[in-house]
């Protein structure tokens, strides 16, 4: 009799995995996850439908238009949207939830929703009480507060009230080490010590991807003592051997521990390419590929930025020159110009089909594993 309802049971199992996988719900996530072969496979397939323009469009991740989100989501296809104070502050949990909702609809691959919520100084969400009753707090004073389990629960709570509202990627934590309290960096840093903030890396990659939110690192290879990029053209004199004994080590244990992203800064860091701002330096993206070992998703802070516009004459200049580089996820503001802009490269040849499906395949693949792939199953035919 027992050994009946197993068969019975193990046969219910096989039949729902089979519909699931014509459906694209998975029965246990964790199977496919580990499940590289499965993966790479439904990946490949789903590149083998999309046009160049789609390609072309995955590798954006565009501050969310306040206006026609959906409409314009519809008409590009991009890979994601960044949401900012604005997107909060006249909004409530419901109808953000709402217009994210239209937005995914618009979408045949599920977008990056994300935002930049790393508690203390920069909060996005938490900072309007109608989202949470208080802001998320700073690293160090959670730290402070209650130690490494304070970190810990700060992360699951943090990413669990985004995942409510829709939002899928929290682009932090932030790896930087500050050297001291007059840094730009420092109320965002978590420590000035580089083992501290390794630890601290560690322990919050690795409770984002127990909750499926995705991470990003930032800002390779460290802002250190340096100024704003947001305003300024940065040169970083730095010996290489400062970075490689401090700045490197807490992006070394994000990688270990298997983060989603990098994002890589405007600073010009003399010691990796004099020539660059590293978030279009070919020697740079080369140095976290082949040095470091990352196969993930590369992404440029924002290219809006005065610290790499300022540098290349245009936003669409930029884009097109970190995609030269390798990396593979461009935030912008100006949607329409990296958008065109990339479009001309890719027409002209200045960027070639293989540069592009690396990076559709690496932010695919990212997708998947944090479970939005569900609705781009492969379909069969």
């Amino acid at each position: 009799m027992n050994k009946r309802i197993v068969c019975i049971c193990m046969s219910v199992l096989l039949c729902l995995t089979v519909i699931c996988m014509d459906t694209g719900t998975d029965v246990h996530a964790g199977y496919y996850e580990d499940n590289d072969k499965y993966i790479k496979q439904r990946v490949a397939d789903r590149m083998k439908e999309m046009s160049w323009e789609e390609k072309i469009a995955q590798m954006i991740l565009v501050k969310a238009p306040a206006k026609n989100a959906a409409n314009i989501q519809k008409q590009y296809q991009f890979g994601g949207y960044v949401l900012f104070g604005e997107d909060f502050e006249n909004s409530t949990p419901e109808k953000l939830r709402n217009r994210i909702y239209g937005i995914q609809k618009a979408s045949k691959i599920p977008m990056l929703i994300a935002v930049d919520e790393e508690g203390g100084a920069v909060v996005r969400a938490s900072r309007y009480r109608q989202f949470r009753s208080t802001p998320y707090a700073s690293p160090r004073t959670v730290f402070s507060a209650g130690g490494w389990n304070g970190i810990v629960k700060d992360t699951k709570d943090k990413a669990k009230f985004l995942k409510k509202l829709g939002i899928n990627t929290n682009l932090a934590p932030v790896a930087d080490v500050a050297y001291d309290s007059s840094n730009f960096i420092y109320n965002r840093s978590f420590s000035t010590n580089a083992a501290d903030t390794s630890r601290y890396i560690n322990l919050v990659v690795n409770n984002m991807k127990q909750e499926d939110m995705i991470s990003s690192l930032k800002h390779f290879p460290g802002y250190g003592n340096n100024g704003d990029t947001h305003t300024n053209l940065i040169h970083d004199y730095r010996s290489y051997s400062s970075f490689k004994n401090r700045d490197l080590k807490p992006f070394q244990a994000g990688i270990r521990s298997g983060c989603d992203m990098i994002m890589v800064s405007h600073n010009i860091v003399h010691c990796f390419d004099p020539k660059n701002p590293a978030s279009i330096s070919p020697k740079v993206n080369k140095y976290i590929r082949n040095t470091m070992g990352f196969k993930g998703v590369i992404v440029t802070d924002s290219l809006s930025m005065e610290g790499v516009r300022s540098f290349t004459g245009s936003e669409g200049e930029s884009a097109v020159r970190a995609v030269q580089a390798g990396d593979d996820l461009l935030c912008t503001e100006n949607y329409r110009e990296t958008y065109q802009a990339l479009l001309r490269a890719y027409k002209t040849k200045r960027i070639s089909k293989k540069r592009i499906n690396a990076s559709v395949k690496r932010i695919l693949m990212m997708k998947y594993r944090r479970g939005l792939a569900g609705r781009f199953a492969v379909r069969r035919r």
